[in-house]
């Protein structure tokens, strides 16, 4: 597995330390981000998922816990619009330049506006996509704050 991604250089091009870790990806896992969780043996609320939606229909980027729903209201709420919903498959990946399963809050094709969810503050080291399915990137939640150019806010149901 390649291990240099548009995540991966984003992340070095802006001097923010990461460690890389593989795993098996499952693309028949329910949730992907749970079988990334027991895979990497990580607590699911260390393991983020990055999700694309829409607000007001402009696209946006969301960042929460594996083990965790977005509330589309607290979504919407929290970039200032009415209404949220996700993004259907082929327009996020056409905006990121990844595939889903492997959406990266870095590096993305287009950069959208992203938030990520409050919760994730409270832990010590946390995982997100490095750009590719199976290969995810742990870093501090303020460093990950940093590096997406992102705000925190309450966005799980």
């Amino acid at each position: 597995m390649a291990q240099t991604t548009p995540a991966t250089l984003a992340l070095k091009k802006l001097g923010i330390s990461f460690e890389l870790h593989t795993y098996d990806y499952d693309p028949n896992a329910e949730r992907v981000g749970l079988q990334a969780a027991e895979a990497l043996g990580a607590p699911a609320q260390r393991v983020l998922k990055t999700l694309i939606a829409q607000v007001d229909g402009k696209p946006v980027c969301i960042v929460l816990a594996s083990d965790r729903e977005a509330s589309m209201k607290k979504v919407a709420a929290a970039f200032g619009g009415k209404s949220a919903a996700m993004m259907p498959v082929p327009d996020a990946e056409r905006l990121t330049g990844y595939k889903v399963g492997g959406v990266s809050p870095f590096g993305q094709k287009r950069k959208l506006p992203t938030i990520i969810d409050h919760a994730a503050s409270g832990e010590t080291l946390v995982y997100v996509n490095g750009g590719q399915r199976g290969l995810q990137i742990a870093l501090t939640p303020a460093d990950l704050l940093s590096a997406a150019d992102a705000r925190s806010a309450s966005l799980s149901a």
